[in-house]
């Protein structure tokens, strides 16, 4: 059998499955009143530690770090002369790290000083990322019984979804970076090196303004790039996995959305997660290349 006709094959099976769901359910509405999906994020305090509340957000900060320093520590402790997968691919990764996000953006010697800052960075929003396509028990609003105990229901969630953790970590490089850049040059060569060569003497100022709103704006940019994608990821796979059918009320819609929840998730776990990591990592290797260059 061809490919064309397997694909047609497919499709076909598809929409009949569809039409069997359509005659059994039918479309008619349904009204929800009790399951309410964007509830999953919302950010109930657990229990709280003097002015601090610690919320399910909290929970994948720590666990998604505790997962990276162990995962790191078990596969250091146990590197072999021959690689099995497992070093392999962290072998890979380190690569990936060292020669394509950090050694490409900056001097040799100061991307030795900067990669463990760069790899941690780039690993644990990796690690945050991929945490929250696993389905864990932390949407406390809808609880399911258990044995007579009210257990929390499943749910998709991520540190880097809340704002807030991506805002922190683009504060802590846009610290960091400055600093660097004010260290290295001082702050009157620092100041001159937003400035690019050849421009006149009557548009320094204009520039170096502009420049210097630039380099704030890398705060907005940092943080809600990754906050954004992975928020309209979770948000997105949660709609087409159910939450429109209970929204709308409409039983058989569920047959059409969940295949494309299905590919949208593997969408997601595949390339986005680590995309956007990688892109944060490397623009963390960027600034500070940039902050340390003898030019412009």
């Amino acid at each position: 059998m061809t490919t064309k006709r397997k694909v047609g094959l497919g499709l076909g099976i598809y929409v009949g499955v569809i039409a069997i769901f359509v005659a059994i359910f039918g479309f008619s509405r349904s009204d929800n009143d009790v399951f309410q999906p964007q509830e999953e994020f919302k950010l109930d305090a657990w229990f709280s530690v003097g002015p601090f509340e610690f919320t399910k957000a909290t929970m994948y900060v720590l666990v998604a770090a505790i997962f990276m320093c162990a995962t790191m520590i078990y596969v250091a402790r146990r590197m072999k002369q021959k690689p099995n997968r497992v070093q392999t691919l962290v072998e890979l990764t380190f690569t990936l790290m060292r020669d394509n996000i950090t050694r490409s953006n900056m001097e040799a010697s100061v991307a030795a000083r900067w990669f463990p800052f760069i790899a941690s960075l780039f690993l644990f929003i990796w690690f945050s990322n991929m945490l929250g396509y696993i389905p864990l028990p932390t949407n406390t609003h809808e609880k399911i019984d258990v044995l007579g105990l009210e257990v929390p229901s499943f749910a998709l969630y991520a540190a880097t979804a809340n704002l807030s953790i991506p805002l922190a970590l683009s504060i802590l490089v846009w610290i960091v970076y400055n600093a660097v850049g004010v260290k290295t040059k001082g702050p009157g060569g620092y100041l001159k090196s937003f400035i690019p060569a050849g421009v006149p003497g009557f548009l320094k100022g204009p520039i170096l303004a502009l420049e210097l709103m630039s380099n704030f704006m890398r705060l907005i940019s940092l943080s809600v790039r990754l906050f954004a994608n992975i928020l309209a990821g979770h948000l997105i796979i949660l709609f087409m996995g159910g939450a429109l059918v209970v929204l709308l009320g409409i039983e058989a819609l569920g047959v059409v959305t969940f295949p494309m929840a299905v590919g949208l998730f593997m969408f997601e776990v595949g390339l986005v997660a680590t995309l956007q990591a990688f892109i944060f990592a490397t623009l963390t290797a960027i600034y500070l290349g940039g902050a340390t260059a003898d030019h412009h």
